[in-house]
């Protein structure tokens, strides 16, 4: 059933055909190693990079042909060569990394119990809306943890988020990163295309909360 505010349209992870799939489950942006582990996700923000072409940084196409298991990453990053030029490992790929979240705490252990990079998890915050019962505790094995802000307040948030939870989602985004900066290097985050009194609030709530605000593009 769909919530009041939910939108009708097919999201892209159900429309992609096979050929334009592949098992990009690592994928390098500069010195960069991100994390492709699903391409689910319970937000269709009207920015998203998944509509702009299949593939980012090394990767020709970030659409999964299977999700990725625990093996599949254990085999996917002991054979990778190019480690000794990446200087940090995120969890962010084509879907909500947290759609997955108790496989992902299990990525991540596997990571730090064989890498001596830093790990950071780029998140939406809508975790508890998804698994209502997951203990966000179990994300302090990340060493950061970066929070789509991407509005200043609760509409403008439902209009360019467009979230399946509705207008809740927005409190519920900042509930998480209230809670997870208490044992995270935990930053919020905007995209650089919000006009210039926008990115002004986000600051402002951003410092309201004690947390730093990146701009990205």
């Amino acid at each position: 059933m769909k919530t009041q505010n939910e939108p009708t349209e097919n999201r892209p992870e159900d429309t992609i055909p096979m050929g334009r799939r592949s098992f990009a489950v690592f994928y390098r942006l500069g010195p960069k190693l991100y994390v492709n582990v699903t391409n689910q996700c319970h937000c269709n923000c009207v920015f998203c990079i998944r509509q702009l072409g299949d593939g980012v940084g090394s990767a020709q196409s970030l659409w999964l042909i299977k999700e990725p298991t625990l093996d599949d990453v254990k085999y996917a990053y002991e054979s990778r060569k190019d480690l000794s030029e990446v200087d940090e490992i995120v969890f962010c790929g084509y879907g909500e990394p947290l759609e997955r979240a108790e496989d992902v705490v299990i990525f991540a252990h596997f990571l730090k119990e064989n890498s001596k990079l830093p790990i950071r998890l780029n998140t939406n915050g809508l975790v508890r809306l998804i698994h209502p019962d997951f203990d966000v505790n179990k994300l302090a094995i990340f060493d950061s943890i970066s929070v789509s802000l991407n509005a200043d307040d609760a509409d403008e948030y439902l209009r360019i988020t467009r979230p399946r939870f509705g207008i809740g989602s927005f409190d519920e985004m900042l509930r998480f990163a209230e809670e997870t900066k208490k044992f995270s290097n935990l930053t919020l985050s905007v995209v650089e295309g919000l006009t210039p009194e926008r990115i002004e609030n986000c600051r402002n709530l951003a410092k309201g909360m004690n947390i730093p605000l990146r701009v990205r593009n």
